[in-house]
């Protein structure tokens, strides 16, 4: 699949269990705010959506709906646990606002590079490397933010009774470099070297696919993420390419049948810092 400006358009509805969703993440060290937002698309008229906003290495807001109407199939017909999105150009910029009790915040969207196709598990999609800027108030504190994150665009109908989990990662490290990661573990596996594994190298603005990505993680007693290692190699001509995170924030949601351990990582890439994003989304009984 090319990623097209078309793509950016919500897809048709699709059998049961399908959705569409575009997701937000962003991480400004300086501000100390942490956010994913989250909004979706089921059936022909009902949307939801999930924001997270983090300061002081605590959430701050947590405001999800699971089944709002909507006028029309479209992301800016969405008004959904206070988030709203528009699409300025298509692959290129974007608005994402919220506003709860104790976060809001406005923020122009923009990509820092191409898209990188991540299919699996029953889901296909993209995500980019962006710039976020604007505004935010978090716990009554006023803050500019200006920072690098992450826009991705989902869809499809994942088969829960053939996944055990899946992980989403995405690290931030400048304008000019990041990683985005998802990987798949079936239901009779047990280890990460049982999972598929997807991921885009992004330097320079371009995505570039990595041919054999490898993925650690150390737990804590809860299984919740605390730190996490990279080795990507690109091809087998190429040396590996390294990074190292370790866990600034983090919650787990219950979702029914599924459990979402989110955490913002502090990284360390080739002598550099960045912040970035990893998500456990895991089945339960």
């Amino acid at each position: 699949m090319t990623i097209g400006p078309e793509h950016e358009d919500p897809r048709p509805p699709g059998g049961e269990g399908f959705s569409d969703a575009v997701t937000f993440s962003f991480g400004d060290e300086d501000a100390d705010v942490y956010a994913v937002a989250r909004v979706g698309l089921s059936g022909e008229t009902s949307a939801s959506g999930l924001g997270l906003v983090f300061r002081g290495g605590e959430p701050v807001a947590v405001q999800a709906d699971g089944a709002v109407d909507v006028t029309e199939r479209a992301w800016e017909a969405i008004d959904a646990a206070g988030l709203s999105t528009t699409v300025e150009r298509p692959l290129e910029a974007w608005t994402l606002s919220f506003a709860s009790d104790d976060a809001t915040f406005d923020l122009k969207v923009e990509a820092l590079s191409a898209p990188g196709e991540m299919a699996d598990g029953g889901m296909d999609g993209y995500d980019q490397l962006c710039r976020f800027t604007g505004d935010a108030t978090v716990a009554g504190t006023r803050v500019t933010i200006d920072c690098v994150g992450q826009r991705g665009h989902s869809w499809g109908a994942p088969d829960w009774e053939q996944m055990a989990l899946a992980r989403t990662l995405g690290v931030w490290i400048g304008e000019d470099l990041g990683v985005s990661l998802l990987a798949i573990r079936p239901a009779d596996g047990d280890r990460h070297d049982h999972e598929s594994v997807a991921a885009y190298l992004y330097e320079g603005g371009e995505p570039v696919r990595v041919e054999d990505p490898r993925l650690s993680t150390g737990y804590d007693g809860e299984q919740r993420q605390r730190r996490a290692g990279l080795e990507l190699w690109i091809d087998e001509e190429t040396p590996a390419r390294r990074a190292a995170g370790e866990v600034i924030c983090g919650t787990s949601l219950d979702l029914g049948r599924l459990r979402l351990d989110c955490a913002f990582l502090r990284w360390h890439m080739e002598g550099r810092e960045g912040i970035g994003r990893y998500d456990i989304l895991r089945r339960v009984g």
